[in-house]
């Protein structure tokens, strides 16, 4: 039997527009590697480390002697110094995993006159100047499916030389894996995906307890259904396309529908105890990197994570 001419061509359809992707996402990495550590550099010294006391080697600081704290913890070379006893605590040098998946797909490089980058140009540099962040405080950074965790000081070049050189469609969810109960993830996307579909891939995620940061990255216009008139409207990965002729009375009804699709994530996202930011492409990037890596910090000072249903997940519009 003969091949369907139709799907022969959408499927070269396809091809051509993945090629083209992938050209675009090679032509434009340089260019968001230098952008990654600028915005990593202008928040590096404004923000604290992930750094605390607990078991390990390296000498960390001194604090107040508590009462009722055994006396051998008392460091008496450092108190004979004042009349007030020092304590004398190490650095904790169990670094653990941060789990960064920057949402690749072809929605991701929709970008209206109200935004200052693609979503998926926000996304790598958002992820890589966080990798850049983590691994300088320590941690090991990995992206899900494609790169094992790394400390390298070089992850900003590890990351992007993964991102280019993956073979296939970019996920518009992230892969399915199991991170550890004391891993980290950090989601940036556009989620404009099934809700159910979106509510489903993060209870599989946070299954085993792992902690959690979802970031949902917006373009203006996203929101906003800036559209009057006649207008066709093409999902871009595939799924054909729609004219409508008085665009602007579809707004309320559009704008409703968005409301619930993000209540249900963050309802998911607080089941876990992760957090639900959303950041716009009009705003700078260091904004949110400066928020999200504070969250994280307080994340991994907070309690172990094995009582997920007492935390509760925080909405920043940035």
């Amino acid at each position: 039997m003969p091949d369907n001419p139709v799907t022969m061509r959408e499927a070269a359809g396809e091809v051509r527009r993945s090629a083209y992707g992938a050209a675009q996402l090679v032509a434009a990495m340089p260019r968001l590697v230098l952008e990654a550590r600028r915005v990593a550099a202008s928040v590096y010294h404004g923000v604290h480390g992930r750094r605390r006391a607990g078991p390990g080697e390296n000498f960390w600081q001194y604090r107040r002697f508590v009462g009722g704290e055994p006396a051998t913890r008392v460091d008496w070379r450092r108190s004979a110094r004042d009349d007030l006893l020092f304590v004398r605590e190490r650095e904790w040098e169990a670094a653990h995993t941060v789990w960064i998946w920057p949402d690749c797909s072809p929605s991701m490089v929709f970008m209206s006159k109200a935004a200052a980058a693609t979503k998926r140009d926000r996304a790598l540099v958002l992820a890589f100047a966080l990798g850049e962040l983590l691994v300088r405080g320590g941690e090991r950074v990995g992206i899900p499916g494609i790169m094992l965790p790394t400390a390298s000081r070089a992850v900003i070049e590890r990351m992007a030389d993964t991102i280019v050189h993956f073979a296939g469609s970019p996920p518009s969810l992230p892969p399915a894996f199991a991170p550890g109960s004391r891993d980290e993830v950090v989601l940036l996307g556009d989620f404009w995906s099934p809700t159910a579909e979106v509510t489903g891939t993060l209870a599989r995620l946070g299954a085993n307890g792992a902690g959690g940061h979802i970031v949902q990255i917006v373009d203006p216009a996203e929101e906003t259904f800036p559209y009057s008139g006649r207008i066709e409207f093409e999902e871009p990965e595939g799924a054909g396309s729609i004219t409508v002729g008085r665009a602007e009375a579809w707004a309320a009804d559009y704008i409703q529908r968005v409301a619930l699709h993000r209540a249900a994530i963050r309802t998911a996202a607080a089941r876990l105890g992760w957090s639900f930011a959303i950041h716009r492409t009009s705003r700078p990037a260091s904004e949110l990197l400066l928020s999200l890596h504070a969250r994280m910090s307080a994340s991994a000072d907070a309690l172990p994570k094995t009582q997920p249903a007492a935390q509760h997940a925080e909405e920043a519009a940035l």
